[in-house]
């Protein structure tokens, strides 16, 4: 008998925003940065109309009604050709659930939903000392290198200090 706990995968709709505040908590602690995640905690109606927005995808795995992982991804259109492609902004998984495929789960609904949207390609980065994150994703796609800049933005509210 399977010790293993089931998990649904569920794309996240403007009604749900709870469940998106949750998939915060989970990000805080898989990131150990709760004060970018946690420290101000946008209000439901924020979050909503963020879930509402065509271009913003939140997927949550749920073991029974907890948010145990999730990700956040950006539906970007190209101006080359009529295309888009998807960037995953955050992927976690919360340490109890972690090696049982809840990251693949994740992300194979994530490819279900970009080719829902006619996405050709999604997209992902990991930082050169995250081993665990670059073994997942390289079972899963192509790797690329390439630099990431942070550019500045003057007077910017809610700056990241992390080297995303």
């Amino acid at each position: 008998m399977s010790t293993e706990r089931p998990y649904r995968f569920h794309q996240l709709e403007r009604h749900e925003a709870p469940f998106l505040a949750a998939l915060m908590s989970v990000f805080g602690e898989a990131f150990d940065d709760r004060e970018t995640y946690l420290g101000a905690v946008p209000s439901e109606t924020y979050l909503a109309q963020l879930l509402g927005r065509d271009h913003f995808i939140a997927i949550v795995a749920l073991a029974e009604h907890e948010v145990v992982g999730g990700l956040t991804a950006y539906r970007l259109d190209k101006p080359e050709q009529v295309r888009s492609e998807i960037y995953i902004y955050d992927l976690a998984v919360a340490p109890a659930h972690r090696r049982r495929r809840v990251a693949t789960g994740l992300i194979e609904a994530l490819r279900r939903t970009a080719a829902g949207l006619g996405a050709y390609v999604i997209f992902v980065q990991a930082d050169l000392v995250d081993a665990p994150a670059i073994a997942l994703y390289e079972t899963l796609g192509t790797r690329e290198t390439a630099l990431h800049f942070d550019i500045e933005v003057p007077n910017g509210r809610g700056r990241r200090t992390d080297s995303r």
